[in-house]
Formats: structure tokens, C-alpha cells, sequence
């Protein structure tokens, strides 16, 4: 079975409730303009960004900086509140200047969560309710709602004043989808295939030619992904090391904390490397996430070597047995050539220490810069190894056809999508629930 025709299944099953606003029946768009829709996404992450950094760890006077140190109570299913950590911070030392090489056995500490305070146990019962909330399809169709809004009304403005399918028409539907970030080639590639398609089923009114242009559009989706693999590639002895890339400001860290989080429930055995030595907060932030996941953190100075903190990391992980490393790395883009020769050196490191790894190279991207983002992973694919994509807020943006271009254009698999900011909000990437939340609505099912 095919995914458009998962797809209709599951149309039916949800026609017994309310029909949404954005089906494609009204003559005139009425969805929210696409600008006003990324507003309160920008606007409700800088009210998130305010949050007083008191929340975040305090030191204990007399507490060693290789201990953990101590952690207010808070909700684990919210976004790391720390003010002064955040991902769009550059690091004032400039790319060029020469880094002091650390002695492997000084360059990195470990922040062991063994001291955190009484309140562990409610973090823990927190990270349960979070992951036993709202269930997976109901979390891609909330949180691919604000695209769909957007998808809707360019479909409903496209075909307001629908007379008959011409050249006119296809021109305007290619200019629809490169606005909601489908990529120019597949919004080529569909607008040429969609000529003949409209003439063989012969869709003559609006809601037929929508149900044509959707049905298209998830078939070629699908075509680009058969042989994609979206599972996470573990080691099968030793332990998984996975390296997370990407330009600061896209959620590296947040993502790592999430997913640090989602393994130990599943009884994993999580390390964190705090690679990341050079963004001012990044180290800070990363312990913050190991506290509140009860997962150690091998640290090092800052503006030290990225690369002694991963050698350090990787001995503590064979030595005593982890399953999982996530390394956080840097992303000073501004610098393409320093950035990708200290990814280039991590790597190399971590391939003499344990062969065949890192597993996976995941590519961090955030959704609401859409065609951007596309570009991001074009560079960063040019560089170096790219396994998969995590692809963040995609719960904040109209810009959700970015995963169509990246598929079709980048040919990389999806792996993970934030849908939204607590813990459990980050989900494995499935094609039926993303093409299901996406188009929900819009195509009025058939026997």
C-alpha cells in the first residue's frame, strides 16, 4: 500500500469529526498569512528565550568543577531556561586565532550527575507524563498544522478564480509550491508530471485537481525515498557514537538533551561530549541537560580543543561500557574552511579509538529558515559525511515542505522532527503520520 493511499485511509477514519478550516473549498484563501504565522513563532521563542536564568544550575561554594552542581526544580518537558545560553551566540575569539593544545588527560572533566538534589525523582515522573501525553499521530497533525495552514491557503488562492487547467494555471501552482518550500526542482517536476495527470484522470473541478496535485505530489515524495533508511545505525557491540552537526541557533544541543533523555528511558546508557568549546554558554547548557537527564557530561575549557574533549569522551565510553555518545560540535559557519578541518579532525579521532564510527552524522536543521535550511545541508553534505537530517520547530513554522525538498533534493533521510518544545515532542521521523499532517484536510477522499 501506497502513502497516498495510507493517506485516504486515514482521511476517512478522521471524517466523523469536525472537517478543518483548511480543506480547499472556499472560492477566496482565509487562512493566516504565512508572515503573521511566522511572527508568533519568532515571538513566542524570544518569550522563551527571557526566562530568568535562575532556573538554570548554581554553583555550590565548596563543590569541586568536576561535581555536579546543583539544579532548581523545573518541568523537563520545557525548553532549557537559560538566558545566557543561546544558540545564536558567537564565540568573540575569531576562527583564525590559534587554539593551545590540551593534553588529553587535563583538556576534559566530567560532570557526573550524582549529587542532584531530591527532586530527581519528580524530573523522572515529569519525563514519563511527557512521553506518555499525546500520541504520535495526533503530535505530526498539531504540529504540522501551521504549514498545512499555510499549504491551504496558497491552494485556495491558487484556485479561487479556477476556471480550467492551462499554462497560466502551472506556472502559478509552481510559484504556490516553491512558496511553501517544496524546492524549485521538485516544484518543476511535479508541475510537468501534473499536465498529464490532470489530462488521464480528467480533473475538471477544484477539489478533483487538488486531490490530483496532493496525490502527485506524495507519490514523487515516495518515489525519492525507497531505499531510505530512517532508523538510527547502532553499533552492534560497543558503544554508539553519534555526532551532531549544524550552524549554531538550529537546537544541536537542545536536540542532544532531548534525545539523551529518550534513550535512558528506554534503558540506554547515555554519554554527552561538550565538543562545542568555542559558542559562549554552549558547555553550560549541555550540563544543564545531562542534570536534568542524570547523564555525565565529559566537558573542557573553553575556547579549548574540540577535538580533546572527543578523545577523552570516546576512552570513557569503551572503558565503561555506554551505549550511546552524542557529540555536540560547532557551528561557526562564517568560517566554513576551520570549522569543517576541526569536524574533519573529530572524526578522525573517533574512527582510530572505534572503527566503523561515528554511526551517524546528523545534520541539525531548523525548519523555520526553510530554504536556507536547504542550503545549510547542501554545504555541510559537500563537507562531510551526512548520515541524516533532524529537522527542529517544525511545529512553529509554515514552512513544512522543506522535508519534501530535502528528500528530493539532498536525498538524505529525515530521522528525527521537533514538534514542539518538551522532551517528548521529538519524534522518529514516519512518512505516512508526516504526509497524514501535512495534507489533512485538503483532499476530499474517494472509494
Amino acid at each position: 500500500m501506497g502513502l497516498f493511499d495510507i493517506f485516504k485511509r486515514k482521511q476517512k477514519k478522521s471524517d466523523t469529526t469536525e472537517p478543518e478550516s483548511t480543506a480547499v473549498v472556499s472560492e477566496s484563501p482565509s487562512a493566516t498569512p504565512v508572515s503573521e504565522v511566522e511572527l508568533s513563532s519568532n515571538t513566542a521563542q524570544a518569550a522563551a528565550s527571557a526566562m530568568p536564568q535562575s532556573q538554570s544550575a548554581t554553583s555550590a561554594t565548596s563543590t569541586p568543577a568536576s561535581e555536579v552542581t546543583t539544579v532548581a526544580s523545573e518541568p523537563v518537558n520545557s525548553e532549557v531556561p537559560v538566558s545566557s545560553v543561546q544558540d545564536t551566540v558567537e564565540s568573540d575569539q575569531s576562527d583564525d586565532e590559534p587554539v593551545e593544545k590540551q593534553p588529553s588527560q587535563s583538556a576534559a572533566s566530567v560532570v557526573e550527575p550524582t549529587s542532584v538534589e531530591t527532586n530527581a525523582n519528580q524530573e523522572n515522573e515529569s519525563h514519563n507524563e511527557a512521553s506518555e501525553d499525546t500520541g504520535t499521530d495526533n503530535k505530526y497533525e498539531q504540529g504540522l498544522a501551521k504549514t498545512r495552514t499555510g499549504f491551504g491557503a496558497r491552494l485556495n488562492a491558487l484556485l479561487a478564480n479556477f476556471r480550467h487547467v492551462d499554462e497560466d494555471f502551472f506556472e502559478n501552482l509552481e510559484e504556490a509550491l516553491i512558496e511553501s518550500d517544496v524546492g524549485f526542482e521538485m516544484a518543476e517536476t511535479l508541475s510537468d508530471q501534473l499536465r498529464e495527470e490532470v489530462k488521464l484522470q480528467n480533473a475538471k473541478n477544484k477539489q478533483a485537481v487538488t486531490n490530483v496535485i496532493i496525490e502527485k505530489m506524495v507519490d514523487l515524495y515516495e518515489q525519492q525515498g525507497k531505499d531510505e533508511h530512517n532508523e538510527i545505525n547502532f553499533a552492534p557491540t560497543g558503544p554508539t557514537v553519534i555526532l551532531f552537526v549544524g550552524v549554531n541557533g538550529v537546537g544541536k544541543t537542545t536536540t542532544i538533551g532531548k534525545m539523551a533523555a529518550m534513550y535512558q528511558q528506554q534503558g540506554k546508557k547515555v554519554l554527552l561530549a561538550a565538543a562545542d568549546t568555542f559558542r559562549a554558554g554552549a558547555i553550560q547548557q549541555l550540563q544543564v541537560w545531562g542534570k536534568r537527564d542524570h547523564v555525565p557530561v565529559v566537558t573542557g575549557p573553553e575556547k579549548g580543543d574540540p577535538a580533546a574533549v572527543v578523545f577523552d569522551a570516546v576512552e570513557r565510553a569503551k572503558q565503561e561500557n555506554y551505549d550511546i555518545l552524542f557529540v555536540d560540535t560547532a557551528g561557526r559557519l562564517q568560517n566554513k574552511v576551520n570549522l569543517m578541518n576541526e569536524l574533519a579532525k573529530m572524526k578522525r579521532i573517533i574512527s582510530r579509538e572505534i572503527p566503523d564510527a561515528p554511526h551517524e552524522v546528523l545534520l541539525v536543521l531548523d525548519a523555520t529558515t526553510g530554504q536556507n535550511a536547504l542550503s545549510q545541508a547542501k554545504l555541510f553534505k559537500e563537507s562531510t559525511d551526512v548520515t541524516g537530517i533532524v529537522l527542529t520547530k517544525l511545529d512553529g513554522t509554515a514552512r513544512g515542505g522543506i522535508v519534501l525538498a530535502i528528500r528530493n533534493e539532498l536525498h538524505l533521510p529525515v530521522k528525527y522532527v521537533g514538534l514542539g518544545e518538551k522532551v517528548s515532542d521529538l519524534q522518529k521521523f514516519d512518512a505516512s503520520e508526516f504526509v497524514y499532517g501535512l495534507f489533512k484536510g485538503l483532499v476530499e477522499p474517494t472509494d
